[in-house]
């Protein structure tokens, strides 16, 4: 295992806060019963910041300030092209700050800082995705010449209430964020608990781009205070959530009664299949980033493998052998690869399906703290192979460094081991038989497939997943269409054809 010195002393970054705000009606504040909570960070788990701890005071104030914005306000008025400048503007002062915001990112979320890098500049991407394509958005018209024209509005539906993960917490809500402004809402943010410090610049960020007051707010808190008032708020009619599946379901129930509109990314347990005509390099490659890249910590993670008979013994040896070389390391080096984990409560859940991974499986590589690391939310990267599809590693999400790898013998059983889950977030297939990786990708149970291809996303596409994985799609027009009310208009252009109800005899 090749590992960073730990006698090197942990980068902290400068002007680092001690205390996060809310940001409400353009003010931060603190929560209104003065209440706070302690955030760590994941390479001391040392407490560096209070953060104020919202309840439904917070998200009331928050939500009121956002209705305001909508219904007085001029930004659900302006023309797309207006506010796809606003958009271009706060891309423009996100890369520009690029480096700060990965330091910052990768401080507070243990993200190795080369990947958080990479997830600021994605930041800005999405913000320049939607500011085009608001202005490029076309709508639906339907002539029947001479008799009538059929056309389309579309129109921001009001505040929507965002719920973001502590995983690429910054990109993450740049996703919503970009969607939402961009069609004319207004919103109301409320950012993971363990990882609420990047998320603390997009208020200044915001003000500077020219964004209008009241437009953007933010509430910190736990999910079962701030993001429960925020769910079971009759003004707040759209949320979109991202996170785990049995949260999900609670935001499924809470929101019923209210007849909300949902968008709920949850979470994956995501097949990678390899067949033996693949091109073994490039797959070993790729399953060994798609599993441990992001710390693990992913929801298109594809930490379960599945290998055909006739390479399975190549593979397990090379992936293993790999997977010992994957440098772990103090999330500010650059040559980090795989960081700490994001908060001790994760990591000891992690490491407990290690263990459980250790009576399941045959351990091939990790198992345990990376050697040198005695403290900290370490965990060396962890590969099993021979799992049944019976196995707690193979059927449970565990979000982090850890694989189950699974051999099978023909096209059909491999189908049978990829559908065998409650999960349907992605799928990875490795093969060069054009006609099996299209009827496969058509059969597998996920919202996503990779062909011979790793986790390259075009911003176009719908993101999200099938059974207990998600509800509803976002991602290009799918972002539109969950944002903006669609409202049919009828105009007559000729004689008006009506049945005539109690006419005179």
């Amino acid at each position: 295992m090749t590992v960073t010195d730990t006698a090197t002393t942990r980068h902290v970054p400068a002007d680092l806060p001690t205390r996060i705000q809310h940001y409400i009606d353009g003010a931060f504040v603190d929560s209104a019963d003065g209440d706070t909570f302690d955030v760590l960070d994941p390479v001391s788990n040392e407490v560096y910041l209070q953060a104020a701890a919202g309840k439904k005071a917070d998200v009331d104030a928050a939500v009121a300030a956002a209705r305001r914005a909508f219904t007085q306000g001029p930004w659900p008025r302006m023309l797309p092209r207006e506010r796809s400048r606003v958009l271009h503007r706060i891309a423009d002062i996100v890369e520009s700050r690029d480096a700060r915001l990965a330091e910052l990112e990768s401080f507070d979320s243990g993200l190795p800082i080369t990947q958080a890098l990479g997830q600021a500049r994605r930041a800005a991407e999405n913000f320049r995705f939607f500011a085009d394509l608001i202005v490029a958005q076309a709508d639906d018209t339907f002539k029947v010449p001479g008799r009538q024209i059929n056309y389309v509005n579309r129109k921001p539906i009001g505040v929507a209430g965002l719920i973001t993960p502590w995983n690429t917490p910054f990109m993450l809500e740049s996703w919503k964020l970009g969607p939402a402004l961009a069609t004319g809402n207004t919103v109301v943010l409320k950012p993971a608990e363990f990882t609420p410090l990047s998320a603390s610049l997009w208020a200044g960020i915001f003000e500077e781009a020219g964004l209008p007051q009241g437009v953007f707010n933010l509430v910190n808190g736990l999910g079962e205070d701030a993001g429960d008032a925020l769910v079971k708020h009759p003004d707040v009619p759209l949320i979109s959530f991202t996170g785990e599946s049995s949260t999900g379901q609670l935001i499924f129930a809470n929101a019923a009664p209210y007849l909300k509109g949902l968008s709920m990314e949850l979470g994956g347990k995501s097949p990678a299949i390899v067949f033996d005509d693949a091109d073994l390099d490039a797959a070993v490659d790729a399953t060994i980033f798609g599993v441990f890249s992001l710390n693990g910590e992913r929801c298109t993670a594809g930490s379960r493998i599945l290998v055909q008979r006739g390479i399975y013994d190549a593979f397990v040896e090379r992936y293993a052998a790999q997977a010992k070389r994957v440098r772990v390391g103090l999330p500010h080096e650059p040559a980090t690869e795989v960081g700490a984990l994001v908060h001790p409560e994760h990591y000891a859940k992690v490491m407990s399906y290690v263990e459980i991974g250790k009576t399941e499986g045959r351990l091939v590589a990790g198992g345990g703290r990376p050697e040198g690391f005695e403290t900290g939310n370490f965990v060396a990267p962890t590969v099993f192979a021979d799992v049944p599809p019976t196995a707690r590693i193979f059927q449970e999400e565990i979000f982090g460094p850890v694989v189950a790898i699974t051999p099978f013998d023909t096209e059909e059983e491999a189908l049978a081991l990829a559908n065998d889950t409650r999960y349907g977030l992605a799928a990875y297939v490795w093969t060069n038989d054009l006609k099996r990786a299209h009827n496969f990708s058509q059969a597998v149970e996920a919202g996503m497939v990779w062909l011979n291809s790793n986790n390259v996303r075009d911003l176009r596409t719908p993101f999200g997943g099938v059974k207990a994985s998600g509800l509803g799609h976002e991602g290009g027009y799918r972002s539109i269409d969950f944002y903006t009310d669609q409202q049919a208009v009828h105009i007559t252009l000729g004689t008006v054809h009506n049945p005539t109800f109690g006419k005179d005899a």
